[in-house]
């Protein structure tokens, strides 16, 4: 089965300051760059990278990365518009998308995989993390029109989520899935 990478990243940052999205790592790779590469190591096909604020600069890091670049006019709505942006762009080949948020600098290729491992046009797999849920999540093509009918504002799909069954996949054992949202969060040698 062909599985869709999505990678959430046309938020501005408020809290952080500056775009989530061209924050770097310890190694000077900007988190866009990362979490792209990280859907692509897993084996995720194609990768869209969905932007918004700083469009021009994020697709700047893109330019050398094998990804699919989506502009999210409607990015200050909020992650819904983002997830309503990438849904609608993903390929229609893809049986499932796994969807990443810019800002977990945890999240590892093993955790995609492992969440991936459960692909299916009827899918809808969440990582957790020592049982709090977090990203990836898969969504199989059969969910895809609910999630973008209901995705608003900052919710994504947290409200269709809530609404059916959802299996859980703990990958607490091979990443961390906290988010970051201002400067003091950020891991040592991240900025």
């Amino acid at each position: 089965m062909k599985i869709a990478g999505l990678v959430l990243a046309a938020g501005a940052g408020r809290r952080m300051g500056t775009p989530k999205a061209l924050v770097r790592d310890a190694d000077g790779v900007t988190w866009v760059v990362r979490t792209s590469r990280l859907l692509t190591e897993a084996g995720c096909s194609p990768v869209v990278v969905v932007v918004g604020a700083s469009a021009d600069q994020v697709r700047g890091e893109l330019s050398d990365e094998p990804v699919e670049v989506v502009e999210a006019t409607d990015w200050d709505e909020g992650m819904g518009a983002s997830l309503r942006a990438g849904l609608r762009s993903t390929d229609t080949l893809s049986d499932a998308v796994l969807v990443a948020t810019v800002d977990v600098p945890g999240l590892t290729a093993a955790a995609v995989r492992r969440v991936a491992n459960r692909v299916g046009e009827d899918a809808l797999v969440r990582a957790t993390y020592r049982g709090v849920p977090g990203h990836p999540v898969l969504i199989g093509r059969a969910h895809w029109d609910g999630v973008i009918a209901s995705a608003r504002g900052d919710e994504g799909a947290r409200g269709y989520l809530r609404e059916h069954e959802v299996v859980l996949v703990e990958c607490g054992d091979v990443g961390d899935g906290e988010d970051v949202d201002t400067v003091g969060e950020l891991p040592p040698g991240h900025g």
